[in-house]
């Protein structure tokens, strides 16, 4: 908590006569450093049976790929999933849709909503692959 000026003496005594006011600062703590961590977040990557949500950030603005297939036999979250991907990407089987959104009002706030949905934070790889087929 040197963070917030509290040192282990006075961060001693909250615990034992406030700790409501400790849980209030850890949370404080724990806000922050999420926040600092999610201000470099540039790509996140969500996987799902059916569907793949690939997102980009640029500022204030997310752009996103959503691929996803109605052949139900196929689960995104095994390797013979992506596998099968890779080999379907441009037929019939594949949906893909790109989306782009302005999150000027909240950005972290919009980007660790993706995460706490299941979204992982990446160097971006399927993304720019992606966006490089589909704009050769």
């Amino acid at each position: 908590m040197a963070t917030q000026s509290i040192d282990k003496k006075e961060w001693d005594d909250l615990k034992s006569n406030k700790p409501e006011i400790a849980d209030q600062e850890i949370d404080v703590f724990s806000d922050m450093i999420w926040d600092r961590a999610i201000s470099n977040v540039n790509f996140i990557d969500h996987f799902s049976n059916n569907y793949i949500f690939l997102f980009k950030c640029v500022d204030t603005t997310v752009y996103s790929y959503v691929i996803n297939t109605k052949d139900e036999t196929v689960d995104f979250l095994t390797t013979e999933g992506i596998n099968w991907l890779s080999e379907n990407m441009f037929s019939n089987a594949i949906e893909i849709q790109k989306g782009k959104r302005n999150i000027s009002d909240d950005r972290n706030g919009a980007l660790f909503s993706i995460i706490k949905q299941g979204g992982i934070i990446s160097k971006g790889d399927l993304f720019m692959k992606l966006d490089n087929l589909l704009n050769q």
